[in-house]
């Protein structure tokens, strides 16, 4: 059912925080219950206009453009739909929170955002919860199979600081996750270089190959569980599925791992009651990236791990 909407053209100053947003995310944002496609038909009709010029959906946002967006009815707010398999809205899993930062302790199973087969995704679903946030932007990515510290930007400044910390390596970035078979070191550096490639099916992938982009991970055993390892993973760097491919490549595949593991183990795992990957992002240690305060995120190790792995001692 349809709620009249905004009834005449409405014109919009851009601001600092929505300066730097594609024009078509803004107008989904602003538009919430409108059809993309209604949306890109707006734009192609050049129905909205920039500072009285047509605009393409990709066209970036600058502070004090003015906004016209025609009539258009607005479907009436519903009920905020749960993710699947969640049970609660993300805003009960937050670990932290001021106005420019938004931590949440993101579930196993969850894609960060939607795409490729997925309608609705983490960043989706907070910014339903937080239809009032005039920005709302992930600084980081987690694997859908990953749980544990995940960070938004609630501001475009803090947003812009966080992504210079993390290329930088100015965070300390820490991972849980069970390998196959008995780790002998107590510490051990792992340096292999990883190239991503699109395999036939198109799906990303990574590689450990001379060529790639320099990484590096140090892991510490924290101890034996019968004939697997519980390691801590610290990041040097931040490369995709990086964890994962280090591991795998030194023999040591993460225990559920349905990319880079052992698949024959994987489905014996499955039997004992893991369902998925075990990799959960545990600690994150950073200077707040606009007052400087130290911060120190954690996520507790989700009860399906922790049950599995109690069941291997």
């Amino acid at each position: 059912m349809e709620s009249p909407g905004k009834v005449a053209v409405t014109k919009v100053r851009i601001g600092a925080e929505e300066a730097g947003q594609r024009l078509d995310n803004y107008l989904f944002r602003r538009l919430k219950g409108v059809p993309k496609s209604r949306v890109y038909r707006m734009l192609r009709e050049g129905e909205v206009r920039i500072s009285g010029r047509r605009a393409k959906p990709d066209y970036k946002l600058e502070e004090g453009d003015e906004v016209r967006i025609p009539p258009v009815r607005v479907a009436a707010r519903e009920e905020i739909p749960a993710l699947p398999g969640i049970g609660q809205p993300l805003l009960e899993r937050v670990i932290y929170r001021d106005d420019s930062l938004l931590v949440i302790d993101k579930p196993p199973g969850q894609a960060v955002h939607g795409g490729s087969g997925v309608s609705l995704g983490i960043i989706e679903q907070l910014r339903l919860e937080l239809p009032d946030a005039r920005f709302l932007e992930l600084a980081h990515r987690l694997d859908k199979e990953t749980s544990g510290v995940l960070i938004l930007a609630l501001k475009r400044t803090a947003l812009v600081e966080l992504h210079r910390m993390l290329r930088l390596g100015e965070t300390r970035k820490t991972y849980l996750t069970l390998a196959k078979g008995p780790w002998r070191d107590p510490v051990r550096h792992v340096k292999l270089a990883l190239h991503k490639y699109l395999n036939e099916e198109g799906e990303r992938r990574v590689v450990a190959n001379a060529d790639g982009q320099r990484a590096h991970t140090i892991f510490r055993l924290v101890r034996q569980a019968g004939d697997y390892a519980l390691l801590e993973a610290e990041l040097k760097t931040g490369r995709t599925h990086q964890i994962r491919v280090h591991l795998a490549s030194i023999g040591h595949p993460i225990a559920g791992d349905d990319k880079y593991g052992d698949f024959e183990l994987n489905r014996a795992l499955k039997k004992r009651g893991l369902k998925r990957m075990f990799l959960h992002a545990r600690r994150l240690e950073m200077a707040h990236p606009l007052t400087g305060k130290p911060l120190c995120l954690e996520a507790p190790l989700p009860r399906d791990l922790e049950a599995f792995l109690t069941g291997l001692d």
